[in-house]
Order: structure tokens, then C-alpha cells, then sequence
């Protein structure tokens, strides 16, 4: 059973950053598409952005575009997410999983951006 533990969030003020880290477990990482998830109160969860299992391919929800970044080091299977310029409307639990929702939610990282 794959485990994954999302790391890093926290409190940021406006126009700061913060990297977000995910761990996988299990040896499909690194031929899996991955992805981070967001999830704010009273919404449904939203992909914001997702890698290809190489690296060479990413994409991004246009409301992140420009600002997050998302990268993987499939060495260590882990996936991270750089996320610059924080807004408020950022704010939410994150979440990484595969491209498909293959694997069991972990518990997320809370991400607070406020001033």
C-alpha cells in the first residue's frame, strides 16, 4: 500500500513562499505522473499542478500559473511544490496524489496565507 506525507505548509504573510514537500512510498513512483492537490473550506478539491513521471512535462491551473512550481526527484520519490507570491485565496490543505487519484490521501499539509 502506498503512503504519502505531504509536508511544509504553514502560516505566510501575502507575497511570501513556501515549499511544499510529498514522500511516497512504494516503488511506482518514479513511472507515475504526480500531482498536487488543493483543497479550501466549503470547495471541492482542485488540481493546481502536475508532473510528468520524468519531469519533462508540467502543468499548472491558471490561478497558480506563473507563481507555483512543481518539481520531483524520483531518487528520493518525493514531490515539491514551490509556491511564490502567495495570495490569500491560496490558503487550503494540499495534497499530493497521482495524476488519476490512484493512491490513498494522505493528510495533507495546511497551507494559511494571511496577513
Amino acid at each position: 500500500q502506498v503512503q504519502l506525507v505531504e509536508s511544509g505548509g504553514g502560516l505566510v504573510q501575502p507575497g511570501g513562499s513556501l515549499r511544499l514537500s510529498c514522500a511516497a512510498s512504494g516503488s511506482m513512483f518514479s513511472i507515475t505522473t504526480m500531482g498536487w492537490y488543493r483543497q479550501a473550506p466549503g470547495k471541492q478539491r482542485e488540481l493546481v499542478a502536475v508532473i510528468s513521471s520524468g519531469g519533462s512535462w508540467t502543468n499548472y491551473a491558471d490561478s497558480v500559473k506563473g507563481r507555483f512550481t512543481i518539481s520531483r526527484d524520483n531518487a528520493k520519490n518525493t514531490v515539491h511544490l514551490q509556491m511564490n507570491s502567495l495570495k490569500p485565496e491560496d490558503t487550503a490543505v494540499y495534497y499530493c496524489n497521482t495524476g488519476g487519484v490512484d493512491w490513498p490521501w494522505g493528510q495533507g499539509t495546511q497551507v494559511t496565507v494571511s496577513a
